[in-house]
């Protein structure tokens, strides 16, 4: 379950970059065949004004496709900017109750530092000041995180949410993490149970937490452990096994991916369709 959850996220994270780079690499394709296209009829004067209208019927897709293309990039990196935004408004209202956290834009993490969040050596549980500062997060988080979600609780039955903004989160996912010390399975459950604290920490304190759902009517909070496989400073020290216990906040946003996918691969099919009447013309040639 872990493992999927894991990948689920890498999906997320990577999913703005991935899919922007998909689109226009497809455009760039097709222009490159039909320039090669285009050249090659020239040589031939008894189908060229055929091929021309062809290839005149393909640059006007293209165009529409680049449109298209473009408002979907667009889209995309609208989300990436809402989320940017959410997690710096997190971290501004944080602050205000002194508390210091950090932003990993590119990745749609907060992290929580050790001086926000700590655990003592093989141990999962929230002491002292770092449990209140657990219940800190949460009441930021249960103000802030209804205005950013596809649905909310209301009489016990889902509904659609009122004035949501832009940025919609899909899932929020409490990630636990320990140092290098300590055997390799032992840590994993760690992890996991660190994770699992915190997330029962910040739903007591802020219950609308876990009523919170995506699109798809789920929960957007869950957890997830990594063990030592993800540590911010490599180093083999004290210093360093502190601040790699610890616990990170995932913010995964809800995006279209099917629907851009469908397109290029729409897309695809089409301009194959029209590349083979120009084969045709030319006699079969390449």
């Amino acid at each position: 379950m872990i493992a999927e959850e894991d990948r689920l996220s890498e999906e997320g994270e990577n999913y703005f970059i991935s899919m922007t780079d998909m689109m226009v690499g497809v455009l760039f394709i097709f222009i490159i065949m039909l320039m090669t296209f285009a050249l090659d009829f020239r040589r031939s004067s008894d189908v060229q004004q055929d091929a021309l209208k062809i290839a005149q019927q393909i640059a006007e897709k293209l165009r529409a496709q680049e449109l298209e293309v473009q408002k979907q990039i667009a889209a995309i990196q609208q989300v990436a900017e809402d989320r940017r935004r959410l997690l710096h408004d997190i971290q501004a209202q944080l602050a205000r109750e002194g508390l210091k956290v950090e932003v990993d834009d590119a990745n749609g993490v907060l992290r929580l530092t050790e001086d926000a969040v700590r655990f003592q050596p093989s141990h999962s549980d929230l002491i002292g000041h770092y449990k209140e500062n657990v219940d800190k997060i949460a009441r930021v988080l249960g103000r802030i995180l209804p205005r950013h979600v596809a649905c909310l609780p209301k009489l016990s039955v889902l509904q659609n949410c009122d004035g949501v903004e832009k940025a919609k989160v899909e899932t929020l996912f409490i990630e636990g993490h320990t140092d290098t010390t300590g055997a390799d399975t032992d840590n994993w459950q760690l992890s996991t149970a660190r994770a699992v604290n915190t997330y029962r920490e910040l739903i007591t304190t802020a219950p609308i937490l876990p009523t919170l759902r995506n699109s798809a009517s789920l929960p957007i909070v869950s957890v997830s452990g990594y063990s030592s496989t993800r540590p911010i400073d490599p180093h083999n020290d004290k210093g360093a096994w502190e601040k790699n216990r610890r616990i990170d906040l995932r913010f995964v946003m809800e995006t279209d991916n099917l629907t851009g996918l469908q397109q290029i691969r729409d897309m695809t099919r089409e301009m194959d369709g029209e590349i083979e009447r120009l084969k045709a013309l030319n006699g079969g040639g390449p």
